[in-house]
């Protein structure tokens, strides 16, 4: 028989450790989702917005402000630059996070970085560059910083009450809640932030036309802006393609695409092509890559090697041409395939009073100077109050000063030192602050030299409050401060553009790739439900026989196209791939043809639902849905300017898609539902929408459990009682066909 094991005895852990006992440990709770979003989600959500991916109207975000206070509390300023790792540790005091990350704000806001247009951290060390994807910077024990001059301009008076302070997350410090910025900050430097359900996206302006326009808005609230204010300036440089509705558009709202394409020269001797600037948006890597990818497939023939020539005097890749390549025609083609041009996406959200706004360059303007004029009143009255403290004082010396003889005798007489102070309140009618100010002053001050200097100091001081009082008084004169620090930051730190600005009618497009003379004749193009697609010329199809086509496929669509068309294919996955006619090669009826999802590399498993043919991207897009909603959008919604293959958000998707149309003009369409209703309606009910992804509006009502099945077009005298299907109204239910009217096809997905 084994031996028994001793008994383990039983250690009570309460006993042990009461304060190791978790109360609801390994407990599943039911809760309902809406407290569960309201009382963990929402405060998560709130925080991120509030305190972490947001700038607030001094340009700044949580981490940056930190990280640049605790570098000013340093005395950065001035001096020698220190080790980067020494501000990192030290702003630790303010910002939680680790220290990686703070070392990467530092890295963003650094001239090394080349990121901003007027950096805030005077950098010494590799910083790495915004242009590059691989190139990675030095950590922080490596690198030195300081405060860029620039930056005296953000704490400015911060010292004289400008603005709030609050505890640090362990309230041992105090920290300003934001910057009393002398300039608007918020649009001299990019400023990027991605939050829950939101994001921001500022690009940086030239300081000198932002501080011109603000002045001029400041002496007139109905001026234009963007009369000043032209377009972005980045610190990439590059080109900016101004086309004045798109720019205007965008700097009203703050929403919008702007075009930026990359600066290039040819090198004759060499026979090759030198980019040196890209839009902000990209990486050399990024374009490089693509190029490549190109260079694969066949679409850049011309090219005959690429590299990254990128050193210490800045950006430079460099494109080797074959003998014989126009280096203008080959850059448009590169403009149009590759990120060598591409889109800035403005958003401009920013936290104003705590509430997340999207605002125009104007509004900002306008919040910027509300927030300057209280931060000039606070300092106003900061200095008020203290020369009004400092004249009470002066006064109680003024009396003082009228008898030294008096007030010398009381201090003298008065035995106990504790009453010189009531003593000499009694003996001249002041105050006790004046009466300590009085009996602190120094036996050598008692001359007619220092009291005609501080009696002096009465009346210059009594000039000076009455100043202030004035200036605060007048909204004139606050504007004139303001204009004044406007006009000497302009001066001092302003600096030409770096971003060249060239008319998009002035460039020479080519529209179409005509660089390339691709021929234009007449096509039948074959789309069908599998994805496949061929097209065919007119003297093929009449030798052709029956259309060869995958087991189990069939044709979805036959259109009557020519070659120099554009292609719209919409997928079940609420996207819309872009490609031309040109790009397929002639096909015949006994082969398959062009798989599209891989031909225009769809993600993994999304399939093409309807192919669209245009060449003006004039007319609508209709979308039918199961819960019988339509959608109309206009076609142009789906034009670029830029060689974008792939757009997201093509339709709405609350509800599944049954069917998609494209038309030229308003017609007459039927549906059916599930219960066997039809319903005949005109397109020209529907109002069109310029937002892609709307969820459209309700045309036919469904009953619980049905949805629509199919939509085809109306033929005049199809139905032998039309009228029977019509309705004033929309929704409607629609009516049960007549036995003569079953006939026709249904076209769904």
């Amino acid at each position: 028989m084994a031996p028994r094991k001793p008994k383990q005895p039983q250690i009570n852990h309460e006993e042990e450790n009461p304060n190791a006992h978790i109360l609801g440990a390994g407990e599943v709770a039911d809760q309902p989702i809406v407290e569960t979003l309201e009382i963990n989600y929402m405060p998560y959500a709130m925080s991120v917005i509030m305190s972490r991916a947001i700038p607030e109207i001094d340009g700044f975000k949580p981490s940056h402000r930190k990280l640049l206070y605790t570098m000013y509390k340093m005395g950065l300023l001035t001096g020698p630059r220190i080790k980067s790792a020494n501000i990192v540790g030290r702003t630790m005091q303010l910002n939680p996070h680790g220290d990686a990350a703070i070392y990467d704000t530092m890295v963003r806001l650094s001239k090394g970085y080349e990121a901003l247009l007027y950096p805030y951290v005077d950098s010494k060390g590799n910083f790495g560059k915004a242009y590059s994807r691989d190139m990675s910077w030095a950590a922080s024990r490596y690198t030195e910083a300081k405060l860029s001059p620039i930056a005296a301009e953000l704490f400015r008076e911060i010292d004289k009450d400008t603005v709030d302070f609050v505890d640090n997350y362990d309230a041992t410090m105090k920290e300003p809640t934001l910057l009393p910025v002398t300039y608007p900050s918020i649009l001299i430097n990019n400023n990027t932030g991605i939050a829950v359900g939101m994001a921001s996206n500022i690009c940086s302006f030239n300081l000198q036309e932002i501080c011109e326009a603000t002045t001029e808005l400041i002496k007139d609230s109905d001026y234009d802006v963007l009369e000043t204010i032209k377009a972005p300036d980045f610190p990439s440089g590059g080109q900016i393609v101004y086309d004045k509705k798109t720019m205007t558009e965008a700097l009203s709202t703050g929403r919008g695409g702007i075009l930026v394409r990359s600066k290039y020269r040819y090198d004759k001797s060499n026979n090759c092509i030198d980019i040196y600037e890209i839009p902000p948006t990209t990486t050399a890597e990024a374009i490089i890559d693509k190029i490549i990818e190109k260079v694969k497939s066949g679409s850049f023939k011309e090219i005959s090697d690429i590299r990254d020539e990128t050193d210490k005097s800045g950006l430079k890749i460099t494109i080797d041409l074959k003998r014989g390549t126009d280096a203008e025609k080959l850059m448009k083609k590169l403009y149009k395939q590759t990120p060598l041009l591409d889109s800035f996406p403005c958003n401009f959200n920013v936290l104003i009073g705590g509430t997340p706004q999207v605002l125009g360059v104007r509004d900002l303007l306008l919040e910027w100077i509300a927030f300057r004029t209280e931060c000039v009143k606070r300092r106003i009255y900061f200095d008020l109050d203290k020369a009004q403290k400092k004249l009470h004082l002066l006064k109680g010396l003024e009396k003082i000063l009228l008898d030294i003889d008096k007030a010398i005798k009381i201090v003298r007489e008065t035995p106990v030192e504790a009453e010189v102070v009531p003593n000499l309140m009694i003996g001249f009618g002041i105050d006790e602050i004046q009466a300590e100010y009085v009996a602190e002053i120094k036996l050598r001050h008692l001359n007619r030299e220092y009291i005609m200097k501080r009696l002096q100091d009465v009346e210059e001081l009594t000039k000076e409050i009455a100043e202030m009082e004035d200036t605060l008084s007048s909204k004139t004169k606050i504007k004139k401060i303001i204009i004044a620090e406007l006009k000497e930051v302009s001066q001092k730190y302003g600096q030409l553009r770096k971003s060249e600005i060239i008319y998009a009618n002035e460039i020479d497009d080519d529209d179409d790739e005509s660089f390339e003379d691709i021929p234009d004749y007449a096509l039948t193009i074959f789309f069908t439900k599998a994805g496949y697609f061929k097209k065919i010329t007119p003297q093929s199809l009449r030798m052709s026989g029956e259309q060869k086509l995958k087991e189990g496929d069939e044709l979805s669509q036959i259109v009557e196209s020519s070659n120099a068309k554009e292609l719209l294919f919409f997928t079940d996955k609420c996207q819309v791939y872009k490609a031309h006619v040109s790009d397929f090669e002639d096909s015949k009826a006994s082969v398959l043809g062009d798989y599209i999802p891989t031909a225009l590399e769809f993600d993994d498993g999304e399939q093409p639902l309807y192919m669209a043919v245009t060449d003006d991207f004039k007319g609508y897009m209709l979308f039918f849905f199961e819960n019988g909603k339509v959608a109309k959008v206009d076609m142009n919604a789906y034009e670029t300017k830029t060689n974008r293959k792939k757009l997201i958000k093509a339709y709405g998707s609350k509800s599944p898609i049954v069917a998609a149309m494209y038309i030229r003009e308003d017609l007459e369409l039927v549906l059916t539902s599930s219960s066997g209703r039809m319903l005949l309606f005109n397109t020209a009910v529907i109002s069109p929408k310029t937002t892609k992804d709307t969820q459209g509006v309700g045309v036919m009502t469904m009953k619980k459990g049905q949805r629509l099945m199919g939509v085809r077009p109306y033929v005049e005298g199809e139905f032998s009682k039309p009228h029977r299907y019509r309705t004033k109204n929309l929704p409607a239910l629609g009516s049960m066909p007549l036995p003569e009217d079953t006939a026709g096809e249904q076209l769904t997905l």
